[in-house]
């Protein structure tokens, strides 16, 4: 989780596009970030894949009024609506961003190129119909930032309990470096944006932060990161719900455009 989804920046920068808050050139600039290049495939009227600039207009002018993020993974449909086909290619990239109002989403497949060292990524987004329906267990902002508290609190107990030494300096290093790109990069969410969404996801980081050093393939850092097969599966499977509540979060910084105008049209 130390680096943003390709989802979550799609449709953070895909919001502030169709809300006509940053020019097409900025939005896909963002997007794209170090990528090569990004393409879809498979939109309505067009034969071939199509960039970016293109793709997002194409879905404004089908009836996309904001875009959302799915973060599925096995068991947790993070997100997701239906149909069961989609679900599972979103499931598979870990990852899928869905239109609200109009019945598309959007999956990424990434190929990578060129020699070692010299590495081209390339992303196409696939476009197939959704379900037209509430998104699975996506919490509020205000639902997300409490669970994120208590989950904080809760890392740091699990990790300190099965002595990883991650959760001392090194983990606070990590965090601090986190924090750095973070301050270079505040635009993550892109304008329009509340506060609050910014706050949750920034925390929701710091968490994952920590996941992600508990969870090393048994090379953690520093005296005593060396673990066992089974000590590195107790603590994956201790961390799981920690997990699964920074990922709750994650979606619901980078919806919560999209919700507060959906509360606003009730």
């Amino acid at each position: 989780m130390l680096t943003e989804p390709r989802a979550g920046l799609l449709t953070a920068w895909g919001n502030a596009l169709l809300a006509g808050l940053v020019s097409p050139d900025d939005a896909v600039t963002a997007i794209v970030g170090e990528d090569a290049a990004h393409r879809v495939e498979g939109l309505p009227g067009e034969s071939g894949p199509v960039g970016l600039t293109l793709a997002l207009g194409r879905l404004r002018t089908l009836g996309a009024r904001g875009l959302r993020v799915a973060l599925p993974a096995p068991g947790h449909p993070l997100g997701l609506s239906g149909p069961p086909e989609f679900n599972a290619r979103a499931l598979d990239a870990e990852e899928a961003v869905i239109c609200y109002g109009a019945a598309f989403g959007l999956v990424p497949e990434v190929y990578e190129a060129g020699p070692e060292g010299d590495v081209h990524v390339e992303v196409v987004w696939h476009c197939l119909p959704v379900r037209e329906a509430p998104p699975a267990d996506v919490p509020s902002l205000g639902e997300a930032e409490r669970e994120l508290a208590e989950a904080l609190r809760e890392a740091t107990e699990v990790l300190t309990r099965l002595d990883v030494a991650g959760s001392g300096p090194v983990a606070e290093a990590a965090i601090d470096a986190y924090r750095a790109r973070a301050e270079q990069r505040r635009d993550v969410l892109a304008p329009g944006y509340p506060a609050r969404a910014v706050r949750v996801l920034e925390l929701a980081q710091r968490v994952g932060t920590l996941i992600s050093l508990a969870t090393r393939d048994g090379r953690g850092p520093g005296p005593g990161g060396a673990v066992s097969a089974s000590e590195m599966a107790a603590r994956r499977e201790a961390l799981r719900p920690v997990e699964r509540t920074a990922r709750r979060a994650q979606v619901a910084a980078y919806n919560s455009v999209v919700e507060e105008r959906e509360r606003g049209v009730r």
